[in-house]
């Protein structure tokens, strides 16, 4: 059943790939143009340097998220979508998971700890499970440290008095309130899950043609930016800072 699903999950990956390289613009052959690769190199992403997997921290993640190795990520990507099926469409709940999961662990101890004395004479050590504690700890300080590292940069936005920067950190929260408001909160992570899984593979495979695109439309808002900074926002009357020295 599972390597069905990696198979599956394959040949979506393939089909995705395929459709996206059929409507993008092909490239046009010619000479190599060291200067014009140069320029190309200048012209990366945000003025990105690194590689797509040094962005993502390298290792075995990045690995995992470029589909280095196709069982491990396909594997992954199955048993998230598994999950997201089996508490969203199967409407399963999280309390009921954990309850009949107890209720089965203890009815197979029980029936160790009875039926092992009987059979051998003498009663044998039932394994137990412990969780450790530092595994606790660990998902307590990532998650804190995550959270205040997004704390800290909405209240940079905030005091650094840049408009641009500021209204399009209000535009995200409010796509995230929108989104919020169209699906559950196991869905929003489901959703970033699998994007995190697709588009950095895609990117990497159609970087060029991804990276023109995107600049053309940044060129577009730019230009709308500046209307609207012409036609509005430089109309606003600026309150003058600088008082008088009292006599």
């Amino acid at each position: 059943m599972l390597e069905h699903s990696e198979s599956a999950t394959e040949k979506i990956m393939s089909s995705i790939m395929d459709t996206i390289a059929e409507n993008l613009p092909k490239q046009k052959s010619g000479k190599f143009d060291v200067g014009a690769a140069s320029d190309k190199m200048k012209e990366k992403l945000f003025g990105r340097q690194k590689t797509i997997h040094r962005v993502l921290g390298g290792g075995k993640p990045a690995d995992v998220l470029l589909w280095r190795n196709k069982k491990i990520s396909s594997s992954v990507l199955a048993l998230a979508t598994a999950i997201w099926v089996f508490f969203e469409w199967l409407d399963y709940h999280f309390l009921t998971i954990v309850s009949f999961a107890l209720v089965l662990g203890m009815v197979v101890q029980f029936v160790w700890s009875n039926f092992s004395s009987a059979l051998s004479g003498s009663p044998s050590k039932v394994p137990r499970v412990e969780l450790p504690e530092e595994l606790f700890v660990n998902i307590a300080v990532a998650v804190g440290t995550q959270v205040n590292k997004f704390l800290s940069f909405l209240q940079d936005v905030s005091c650094e008095r840049n408009l641009k920067h500021f209204v399009l950190a209000i535009v995200g929260l409010w796509a995230a309130a929108v989104i919020g408001g169209w699906c559950n909160f196991l869905t929003v992570i489901y959703i970033g899950f699998v994007s995190a899984h697709t588009l950095p593979v895609l990117y990497e495979k159609y970087e060029d043609q991804v990276d023109d695109f995107l600049y053309n439309i940044l060129g577009l808002l730019r230009d709308q930016y500046q209307k609207l900074d012409q036609g509005v926002l430089s109309k606003i009357p600026k309150g003058n800072m600088k008082f008088k020295k009292s006599e």
